[in-house]
């Protein structure tokens, strides 16, 4: 059987703040631009930030680059803690969607839910399963998929057509347990990429996003946006 496919989400703040705002998370938590990577300019950033998101193309070098990185964890290990939320993406171009779900799961105690939300049920539902049952679970779930569809027909390009192949990516950045992890629906586990803080995980994230960029330093289509705190 063919895996499900549902339209590519922009990498748009406004539409992705939207998009967990129709699913019933309150807006006391909203997306913004990450302008650049000096000092200078992540100083714009609304604080506190509680997610980055690294929008990123999936190119040759990057594909080995991640093979290379999990077969060198499999053989060293990493401690993962087990309050990290984390799911695989089996939903070909649900990247954006799973990048929101990393965000707001890993940080349910920050933000808050009207009563009803679907979001939040979600994630009570699926915080138990395994990260193939939580995919499985979001193949099922029509709240999630008709506002994901109805939010990547708003972005401000023209939405390609679901036979597209699109190879831009997006992961998430969260802080758990005072550790930096690096969400990817289609990685096998999370990565752990230090120590962090509230205080610092913009600037340790963004760290990491440089690594990215650095290894394919002729490519420009990079986006990053945080998750703050709405100012009053």
């Amino acid at each position: 059987m063919d895996s499900p496919r549902w339209l590519p989400l922009e990498a748009n703040p406004e539409v992705m703040s939207k998009f967990l705002h129709c699913l019933g998370m309150i807006p006391t938590w909203q997306f913004g631009d990450v302008y650049g990577l000096d000092p200078e300019l992540l100083s714009m950033v609304p604080r506190p930030v509680c997610a980055v998101l690294l929008l990123f193309p999936v190119t040759e070098k990057y594909e080995i680059f991640k093979q290379e990185e999990e077969e060198k964890i499999k053989i060293q290990g990493q401690e993962v803690c087990p309050d990290v939320y984390f799911i695989k993406q089996t939903i070909g171009n649900a990247c954006g969607t799973i990048g929101l779900i990393h965000a707001v799961a890993n940080n349910q105690e920050q933000l808050e839910f009207e009563p009803e939300s679907p979001l939040k049920k979600f994630i009570q539902q699926t915080c138990k399963m395994s990260p193939e049952e939580k995919a499985a679970f979001l193949e099922k779930d029509e709240s999630i998929r008709v506002t994901h569809e109805s939010s990547a027909q708003e972005g401000q390009t023209e939405a390609p057509s679901l036979d597209d192949k699109v190879n831009l990516h997006f992961i998430a950045f969260v802080n758990v347990g005072g550790q930096l992890y690096e969400l990817d629906g289609r990685k096998p586990f999370p990565i752990v990429h230090g120590k962090t803080t509230q205080d610092t995980l913009l600037e340790d994230a963004i760290e990491v996003c440089k690594l990215f960029m650095a290894r394919d330093p002729e490519e420009v289509r990079f986006t990053i946006v945080a998750l703050s705190r709405a100012s009053d």
